[in-house]
């Protein structure tokens, strides 16, 4: 066996004990909580599509630039990577690295994670989420579609199939906040109960 094949094992086995859900968590919290990244995923995918790789798929980007000296490209990309990651937390309220502090983290290694560090933080993130994603798909439903930084039109509207790709690709973020709310929830429950 090479060297590279057994380390990538390592890996492997280190990422799945790592991510395994702990004792108590209920199934319907583990599918929640691996469901918010995938929640997420298909907005970030169009970003990159659209803004980063220059895809064809989106009508409307004219005028759009990134935040003061940034460039579109990489603010895009920053902005994908850092939702998937802020998604990903959400694994967190059901695995070990949610209740005690892996070996990598300095000072706290090894230490049970406060309940509060996991729930106030899921509480505020899943109310401000759900109040985004919905006013934000409310508004698409009655028409006052987002505009461009020009002024001009959005890559949201519904007029062509590029339109309803980028609406199907934002849609599952209404998700993201109710599924977190619940992960946090359950998280919650099992800790401050010992459930």
């Amino acid at each position: 066996m090479s060297v590279v094949t057994e380390s990538r094992g390592r890996v492997r086995s280190a990422w799945v004990v790592a991510h395994r859900p702990v004792a108590g968590v209920p199934r319907w919290a583990r599918v929640a909580a691996f469901a918010v990244p995938l929640v997420v995923l298909p907005s970030s995918a169009w970003r990159v599509a659209v803004c980063v790789l220059h895809l064809p798929v989106a009508d409307g980007m004219d005028g759009w630039d990134g935040p003061g000296p940034v460039p579109l490209e990489l603010y895009v990309l920053g902005l994908s990577v850092v939702s998937e990651l802020l998604a990903f937390t959400a694994v967190g309220l059901v695995a070990a690295w949610g209740e005690v502090f892996p070996r990598w983290v300095p000072f706290w290694r090894g230490r049970r994670v406060p309940t509060g560090l996991a729930v106030v933080p899921g509480a505020v993130g899943s109310a401000a989420l759900t109040v985004l994603w919905t006013a934000l798909l409310a508004g698409l439903a009655f028409g006052r579609a987002p505009r461009g930084a020009d002024g001009g039109t959005s890559p949201l509207n519904v007029h062509d199939w590029r339109g309803v790709l980028a609406l199907a690709c934002y849609v599952p973020l209404i998700l993201w906040g109710p599924l977190l709310a619940a992960v946090t929830y359950a998280y919650y429950r099992r800790r401050a109960h010992g459930r």
